[in-house]
């Protein structure tokens, strides 16, 4: 493997599936808004639930690589995954709140900026809080 690679492994994987999750969002808020005509705020949350459990299981399997292999560890890990997560659709709503309602802007353009700021809060819960490097089961 490429040295950059290997020294930056965890923040490229990050960043490719944070990406992918990224994408996941935008397209399910844009089928969602569009196709269905639901309320925009219903659409960022349906959105992140179909984002926030594909991020789960790549930032679990590839990102961070969690050797938690019982049923109860498992559970605690992605109960955890969910309240940061939580915490940071908090953020969101009010970004997209704002941006829509409050400055009038474009709700694709705002989706695309709100993404970055969720997808940097989001790689330090995952660092720092969610998924630890534990002894192997």
């Amino acid at each position: 493997m490429y040295p950059i690679f290997i020294k930056y492994k965890q923040v490229i994987l990050y960043l490719f599936f944070g990406g992918l999750t990224t994408i996941i969002n935008i397209l399910s808020f844009e089928i969602l808004l569009t196709n269905f005509n639901l309320y925009y705020q219903l659409c960022n949350v349906i959105a992140w639930i179909i984002s926030v459990t594909f991020a789960y299981f790549t930032n679990k399997v590839w990102v961070f690589e969690s050797n938690y292999t019982t049923r109860a560890s498992f559970f605690f890990e992605f109960v955890k995954f969910y309240f940061f997560r939580l915490l940071s659709l908090g953020f969101e709503l009010i970004i997209v709140h704002v941006g829509i309602k409050v400055l009038h802007m474009d709700p694709l353009l705002v989706k695309l900026i709100d993404n970055v700021f969720i997808v940097l809060i989001n790689y330090i819960f995952s660092r720092v809080f969610i998924f630890l490097k534990m002894p192997k089961e």
